[in-house]
């Protein structure tokens, strides 16, 4: 396979060590067939199945969950004699399962929705072609590469789809996915579906679902909502998340760690604006540790969403980022946090505290 850069990527030099490679200095190339290929659960969720997501005792929503989830799998596994191989051509439906045709799980950040969702997608007896997983982000970027009447093709022949992190903060692409997967929908593909519940709302008895349901409007009838309590598992009975380093150290355990980048936060930032965000991945390719110099506060909103974009692509691979600087609980604003996109943003912190206690090991 070629290269996925456009040119070789730049270095950052370290006195006496090695020399990891800048983010900041990739332009990375991805061809339409990749986006489609690679709509898997990522690295992160590999082995992760029914068998081991541990319920919480407390919480007995987590393990009726994982019962209905192992029924819907059941359902949605492939019907007797093989069944054609479908990519970018329209294909008969598939016999639609009995019970709901989608599945939607609701619930707080780290109660393992996404661990859910991704054991239901190995748990559906499907072939891998069959079968789609991939973030809201990443459905909408799959939509802009192929075009929607492309991308309907590509996925009308899936047994299943799951959609991490559906997202109603922006409304032309609410429209769009819900859209798309109406015509999915139409096709017999079963889907599936997870969004987050803002912490202020976890004491109201309110969660996202009536949101998600009133957005996908003629699709609400064929889901099944599931909503699952918990406390944020990537925190739960664990130290807080370690205090920043400094710029010298950051730099030191580039050095001596193999698979590592080293950016200046700022340079990064101005560079992702250059990357079309559905690349990112692409960007983080070979990448096992990533190091930041000069952590700041985040100044404006698209800067800040495109962050949220990497951070992701970050956690899905496992990439432990050491930093300098300010600690990532402090990188988005009072304002950011309490807007439109917040929901976007508690994930970020979230995910990016938990890749920060990862790297603690590096600089030992």
């Amino acid at each position: 396979m070629s290269s996925p850069y456009a040119a070789a990527p730049e270095t950052t030099p370290i006195p006496g060590g090695e020399h990891p490679v800048s983010l900041s200095g990739r332009e990375p190339q991805v061809p339409a067939g990749r986006l489609v290929a690679e709509m898997v659960p990522p690295p992160r969720f590999d082995s992760v199945r029914f068998e081991n997501y541990i319920p919480d005792p407390g919480q007995p929503s987590q393990a009726e969950a994982v019962r209905v989830l192992a029924g819907f799998a059941a359902a949605t596994g492939t019907p007797a004699g093989p069944g054609p191989k479908r990519w970018f051509r329209r294909a008969a439906a598939p016999a639609a399962p009995a019970g709901p045709g989608g599945v939607y799980l609701d619930g707080g950040y780290g109660v393992g929705k996404t661990h859910l969702l991704a054991s239901l997608w190995h748990a559906t007896d499907a072939p891998r072609e069959q079968k789609a997983f991939g973030t809201f982000v990443e459905l909408t970027n799959l939509v802009g590469a192929l075009g929607f009447q492309q991308a309907v093709q590509a996925l009308s022949g899936h047994r299943l789809v799951c959609i991490d992190e559906f997202e109603l903060d922006d409304p032309g692409d609410t429209v769009l996915v819900s859209t798309l997967l109406g015509k999915l929908a139409d096709a017999g593909v079963r889907l599936a579906a997870t969004s987050n519940t803002l912490p202020g709302k976890l004491g109201e008895g309110r969660f996202a679902a009536a949101d998600f349901l009133r957005e996908i409007q003629g699709l609400s009838a064929r889901f099944l909502s599931l909503r699952i309590d918990g406390q944020d598992y990537r925190h739960r009975g664990l130290p807080e998340a370690p205090a920043p380093f400094s710029d010298d150290e950051v730099t030191a355990a580039a050095g001596r760690t193999a698979g590592a980048s080293l950016d200046d936060f700022p340079t990064l930032l101005a560079h992702l604006a250059r990357v079309h965000p559905s690349r990112y991945g692409a960007l983080c390719d070979g990448v096992e540790a990533v190091f930041l110099r000069g952590v700041e506060p985040v100044q404006d909103q698209a800067t800040a969403l495109r962050l949220v974009v990497l951070a992701d692509r970050l956690y899905d691979r496992e990439v432990s980022v050491m930093a300098s600087g300010r600690p990532f609980d402090r990188i988005f604003s009072e304002e950011m946090l309490a807007g439109g996109y917040r929901k976007k943003y508690f994930r970020a912190i979230s995910r990016l505290t938990a890749l920060a206690r990862d790297a603690a090991r590096l600089a030992d």
